[in-house]
């Protein structure tokens, strides 16, 4: 007997479609129901005969609910993939004499830094076609590359459907007892499953550079394009993860992935991609997923196929080019080898065009970003950019401790140096009459610096890292412990200099930020996943502490990172994080992710800029960068201004 499989669209639609299906018939049948029951309540009593009875009018018809609009035609290229899911291989996989053959070279990883230990073996595919005179297009497969798919771009290579491409196998390492019978660590689910950029580092620093030294039998040298737009990858099950993994991590140099039965479940984080897609910033990638109804590898991490069709309805919803394929099938990649030539079409099918970020539905993204305004390099080639800070006509100042520099950027100008023999600044920030106050931690010291670069002391003793200014020209300054399991201290000093202790107990405090009314202190741990909230009393002394803003972390280091924070007038707060900035609403909750262009680092420092203030510059502590967003953003030394009222949902 045949069970329907409640999650199992026959027709192709998503889950999301299905639903939207459900909730219409819901609807119509209670409407129907109501005019049902309507029409079978009993008349009214009748009147006196000296009285006529009133005519008795019938309710009117219900109003069906509005159909949705029938999803938009699948592209033909599509609808052949889904049709030939569940069959046999077509033609596209089969040898065929008149066909030029490419060969096959092999390699070995030894001396990994990454992956310290391993082994890891490698297959090189290069076509007959390719001319190193011309770097080829790259196809990553991760699990190796065989015979199979040797052929299968033989075939679409001499048709012209794709580009002319050299394919690496990648296979993951392993730490041998004896040399490929017996592993004593398998690094399989390290290297694939992992939500890090390891993977991607040790594919772009160490294989990738080995693949590059190799030539063919005839010595053509293998060379490779470097452009992203040229590169694709692809792999099953965790190898489909971690194709995933490697394009989001590095969309600078792959654009292009095809994951197959892919394990984005709950077994090294994979399942909180949907969320972080939903909203991150949308990335230039274009992703076709391949998984099967049955597909429930292992329960006990969760639903491989649910997962995929999440990822599919998350990656819908951030405006990406992404289509699926779901197949009558288990935990098996068959279906995957059968549709794999025409995948390979729909993801070339309009190259040398570039595959550009779509347009999410994110309404924080909708709200804050403006279209075309893109992340822009100010500066880059700094040792440690840090602390930045703005003053009250937008000048946005920084600090290079390394090189005992404190910059100054006016407008559109460069950075100039307004001291080169600057104590080690960390942390800045101006105070209400033009004043700007730094951290050296190294010295222990608060410092005031004026507009020649001069320096005076306004407080010893404290190993400061975050700095606000008040509209009274207060400072708080937060001072980590020595180590990250050591407790914090939180200062407030006078503008006379009398420090005062008003909390303690925090791990790794970094940056803080005030409310734009001033009822409200933000207080971050780069150690942990939390800003804490205080409430603040008219004599300056905070009270009511909670872990409010709750954070995304990294997987590798395993903590936000979070850094400097700066709000916008309608009090949206925005953290400087491993992950870029991640900006949340006045609930705690995060809403949005920018990252800085990729390979940038983790963000360090961020602040408010330009003559409207709307402006955000942001360091990765080499580069500079600003955006023009559509808020304002709020200057902690500006007086308090009323906010809109946000609610409690």
């Amino acid at each position: 007997m045949h069970y329907l499989n409640p999650c199992h669209s026959p027709d192709g639609l998503s889950r999301a479609s299905l639903k939207r299906a459900v909730r219409w018939g819901l609807s119509l049948l209670v409407l129907t129901g109501l005019a049902q029951m309507a029409q079978a309540d009993p008349p009214a009593p009748a009147a006196p005969a000296s009285v006529p009875a009133p005519a008795v009018v019938p309710p009117p018809a219900p109003t069906p609910a509005p159909a949705e609009p029938p999803p938009s035609p699948l592209p033909a290229i599509i609808q052949k993939i889904q049709a030939e899911l569940m069959g046999e291989p077509t033609d596209d996989s089969v040898l065929h004499p008149d066909v030029p053959h490419g060969e096959f070279l092999e390699g070995t990883i030894t001396d990994s830094k990454i992956y310290p230990g391993t082994i890891n073996p490698f297959k090189v595919y290069v076509p007959a076609q390719y001319d190193p005179a011309k770097p080829a297009c790259l196809l990553v497969r991760l699990d190796g590359i065989g015979e199979n798919e040797g052929i299968v771009l033989d075939n679409l290579i001499a048709k012209g459907d794709i580009p002319v491409m050299i394919a690496v196998g990648v296979s993951p390492g392993a730490i041998w007892k004896a040399p490929g019978k017996e592993a004593v660590r398998w690094n399989r689910s390290y290297e694939f499953d992992s939500t890090n950029a390891n993977f991607a580092d040790y594919l772009l620093t160490e294989l990738l550079p080995a693949v590059e030294k190799l030539s063919t039998k005839d010595n053509r040298p293998v060379r490779l394009s470097h452009n992203p737009n040229d590169r694709a990858v692809t792999g099953g099950s965790t190898g489909g993860i971690g194709s995933f993994t490697l394009a989001w991590e590095r969309p600078d140099s792959f654009r292009r992935v095809y994951s197959v039965i892919g394990t984005f479940v709950s077994m090294r984080g994979g399942h909180d991609y949907p969320a972080l897609i939903r909203k991150t910033e949308p990335k230039p990638l274009r992703i076709f997923l391949e998984d099967g109804f049955h597909d429930a590898w292992n329960p006990l991490f969760g639903s491989w196929y649910m997962e995929n069709q999440e990822m599919e309805a998350a990656l819908t919803f951030a405006g990406y080019d992404v289509q699926h394929a779901w197949g009558d099938h288990g935990h098996n990649g068959k279906a995957g080898s059968v549709i794999f030539p025409d995948v390979m079409r729909w993801l070339w099918r309009d190259w040398p065009a570039p595959v550009s970020a779509g347009s999410s539905h994110n309404d924080m993204l909708k709200a804050i970003l403006l279209p075309n305004e893109k992340w822009q390099i100010v500066a880059d080639g700094y040792k440690s950019a840090s602390g930045l800070a703005s003053n009250q006509a937008g000048e946005v100042y920084f600090a290079d401790a390394p090189d005992h520099t404190l910059y100054k950027i006016a407008g559109d100008e460069k950075p100039e140096p307004v001291s080169q023999k600057a104590e080690a600044i960390h942390g800045e920030a101006f105070g209400p009459d033009g004043t700007l106050y730094a951290t050296v931690p190294a010295d222990e010291n608060v410092i005031a610096v004026d507009a020649k670069g001069e320096s005076r002391m306004v407080a010893k003793g404290i190993r400061g890292n975050g700095i606000v200014v008040t509209s009274d020209n207060f400072l708080y300054v937060t001072e980590p412990g020595e180590h990250s399991d050591q407790p914090s201290n939180l200062w407030r000093i006078a503008p006379t200099g009398e420090k005062n202790l008003v909390d303690s107990g925090l791990l790794s405090a970094s940056g803080l930020a005030f409310s734009p009314d001033k009822a409200l202190l933000f207080v971050a741990e780069a150690a942990t996943k939390w800003v804490y909230s205080y409430l603040t009393q008219p004599d300056g002394s905070l009270q009511d502490k909670q872990p409010y803003y709750w954070l995304h972390m990294t997987d590798t280091p395993n903590d936000s990172g979070a850094a400097d924070m700066a709000v916008d007038s309608t009090g949206t707060l925005y953290v400087a994080t491993r992950m870029g900035v991640q900006v949340c609403d006045p609930n705690g909750r995060v809403r949005a992710i920018l990252p800085l262009p990729t390979p940038c680092g983790p963000t360090h420092s961020l602040c408010w800029g330009g003559p409207g203030f709307d402006t955000l510059y942001v360091t990765d502590g080499n580069t500079v960068f600003k955006r023009k967003l559509n808020v304002v953003g709020y200057s902690q030394w500006a007086a308090p201004i009323v906010l809109p009222p946000h609610g409690g949902s």
